[in-house]
């Protein structure tokens, strides 16, 4: 079994943030703006959230970028989206890099264009010795299918030998996940009113805390994050226990 913290607390450390980023098209559509320029100001929030992390302390930053979902929207958006990942991964990763961060990528890549996974695969390797902050991208993900591949895998394991039925635990298995590792999120934030996780760390966010804020994705930044780890800190964590 996974073990749990010895002292759960409302005071315990803030390691690590997860996003669902929400409401770009609402925000243009708001402001009579092609949904386009919603994306566009949405990864000027990114850069403002990345940096506040590191201002803030906060060890592991994840962002849910483009779900394996988002595939299902029109040609045009999507071709849009992957064009800002392009100009993302060419003009933020030297900065990235240079400011302490490492960059990972969790998803299925197989969608994804050539020139694409090859950028990632560069920013990946340039930043892997990084620690000031840990940056997580979701992208062409699900947290559905990611569970499904480590079943999957875990099969293939028990199959082959490597692994007994009897010695299979949530920590083994949580090692067949894409954020094998990365610690669990403890605060999971979705913009833009919309409550639910849509297939976003499922398994990994177990038990953290859940805020929802009406801001647009657009509009969020260091003020919105130190508000969020602000009510995280006033909330008792309690692991399914009772404390006295």
């Amino acid at each position: 079994m996974t073990a749990l913290p010895s002292h759960p607390s409302s005071q315990e450390d803030l390691v690590h943030v997860a996003i669902i980023m929400d409401g770009n098209g609402r925000w243009a559509t708001q402001r009579g703006l092609p949904r386009a320029a919603g994306h566009r100001q949405g990864m000027e929030a990114v850069r403002a959230t990345v940096d506040a992390s590191k201002e803030l302390g906060i060890g592991y930053l994840t962002l849910y970028g483009f779900s394996s979902e988002n595939w299902k929207r029109p040609e045009s958006e999507v071709r849009d989206l992957m064009g800002l990942l392009r100009l993302y991964l060419r003009r933020e990763i030297r900065e990235l890099h240079e400011g302490g961060v490492r960059l990972r990528f969790i998803g299925n890549r197989d969608r994804l264009a050539k020139d694409i996974v090859r950028l990632i695969d560069e920013a990946e390797a340039m930043t892997q010795s990084n620690a000031r902050l840990n940056l997580t991208i979701a992208l062409s993900y699900g947290s559905r299918d990611e569970i499904l591949g480590a079943v999957r895998e875990t099969v293939a394991k028990v199959q082959a030998g490597e692994l007994s039925v009897e010695a299979l635990d949530e920590h083994t298995f949580s090692r067949m996940l894409s954020t094998v590792e990365i610690p669990d999120p403890d605060l999971v934030i979705r913009t833009s009113g919309e409550q639910r996780l849509s297939n976003f760390l499922l398994w990994q966010s177990a038990y953290a805390e859940l805020i929802f804020t009406e801001c647009y994705w657009p509009d969020f930044g260091r003020e919105q994050l130190s508000q969020a780890m602000e009510e995280y800190r006033g909330r008792e964590r309690r692991y399914g226990a009772a404390i006295a």
